[in-house]
């Protein structure tokens, strides 16, 4: 939350509004990292039109550098929620194990009847209700299904019990962030826009939210026995698509360094037109497109069929039908050993090294990255 504070306190000071384009981004950095180590004496001795524009790079720099740090923690919050749920959920599991080999054994001794070709089928309820009773196996029925969990389950039930600490940043976040998406986070950025229009409805239950974020596994604990979509179950399954559309950056935020769009810094318009030969030819790739994408549909066509032809062969590689989906198993290469050439190498670059101090190596890198002005004396 105090990350976030420091962005919108800088974000206040309107840089959106000034077009930095003309400038080298490299040359805005050093200008903010400039402002950063040197004293306020010596920015307040500098011509006005200096001190005006050093101090215009440090706000636009550092109001960026917020940002990155804002959705730093985010994506971090994302992820200890889902990681406190996973041990929460693995503890369950342990305590929980006992009664579901009993019941489960129970179920496997029924079964060995059924199987049993000596038992004739008239005779096989009784038989099975002889050594079981209807409750016990009621009962050990109602343990299974309550205990055994899918196999696409990744501990949703307990992610959904961390609703409570969502709830404490979540209003910032739909609030106070403007995300964008590219094609393939259209879906993710249509949920965002309908939790940020419900502002601090208190609605326990949605009306007409997008649909297409929920995944099997999400739908049993999204919907209540009534068929209606709950908002617990709808956010907390928003949030686990939308740290994935982030990182994948199907979902990015402008003026972000980290997690901003990637396609606005490929080179666009005339300077790409003035460049493509060249960069096409730095990255050994043809000029037109139709005969790239042609050259890598031979190779995938050709990898394909080879693999194919020697799947049969391959020992090291066979497909798993024990779930519900057919799985791919490749077993686990070799290590291979390091020759001694490579460890000649490695040690010639550790005695290239230079030996420093601590406290040099601190203010050299506090130089770079200003993590000492965070550090506040009580």
């Amino acid at each position: 939350m105090h990350l976030l504070m420091r962005y919108l306190e800088l974000k206040a000071l309107g840089m959106q509004e000034i077009d930095f384009s003309h400038i080298p981004p490299v040359r805005l950095k050093n200008l903010a990292r400039h402002a950063g180590v040197i004293t306020v004496p010596k920015i307040a001795r500098m011509s006005e039109d200096k001190r005006t524009a050093i101090l215009v790079a440090y706000v636009k720099a550092y109001e960026t550098i917020a940002l990155d740090d804002a959705l730093d923690v985010l994506d971090q919050l994302i992820t200890g929620i889902a990681g406190n749920a996973k041990r929460i959920g693995q503890k369950n599991r342990l305590r929980t194990l006992k009664d579901l080999d009993k019941s489960a054994l129970t179920l496997a001794d029924v079964c060995t009847l059924i199987l049993n070709e000596e038992t004739q089928n008239d005779q096989l309820r009784d038989v099975i209700f002889t050594q079981i009773t209807k409750e016990r196996l009621q009962e050990s029925i109602a343990i299974v299904q309550d205990l055994a969990r899918p196999y696409d389950d990744k501990f949703h039930d307990e992610l959904i019990e961390q609703y409570g600490r969502v709830c404490r940043f979540l209003p910032r976040l739909l609030n106070d962030i403007t995300f964008k998406a590219a094609p393939a986070g259209e879906t993710a950025l249509s949920a965002f826009n309908y939790l940020a229009a419900l502002g601090t409805s208190r609605k326990q239950t949605l009306d007409k939210p997008p649909m297409d974020i929920i995944s099997a596994p999400w739908k049993r604990l999204i919907f209540d026995k009534d068929g209606r979509v709950t908002k617990r179950g709808y956010t907390l399954c928003f949030l686990d698509k939308l740290q994935d559309a982030l990182r994948r950056r199907d979902i990015y935020v402008e003026n972000s360094d980290r997690w901003g769009d990637p396609r606005a810094k490929l080179l666009q318009g005339a300077n790409w037109q003035a460049n493509r030969i060249q960069v096409c030819r730095s990255i050994g790739q043809p000029v037109q497109p139709e005969e790239a994408i042609t050259n890598l549909t031979h190779q995938l066509d050709a990898t394909y069929k080879q693999v194919a032809a020697n799947f049969a062969d391959n020992a090291a590689v066979r497909i798993d039908n024990s779930g519900k989906t057919p799985a791919l198993t490749i077993t686990n290469l070799d290590k291979l050993d390091e020759p001694p050439s490579l460890t000649r190498l490695s040690e010639q670059v550790t005695g290239l090294l230079p030996k420093v101090d601590l406290t040099e190596l601190l203010l050299e890198i506090h130089a770079h990255t200003g993590f000492a002005d965070e550090f506040q004396t009580p």
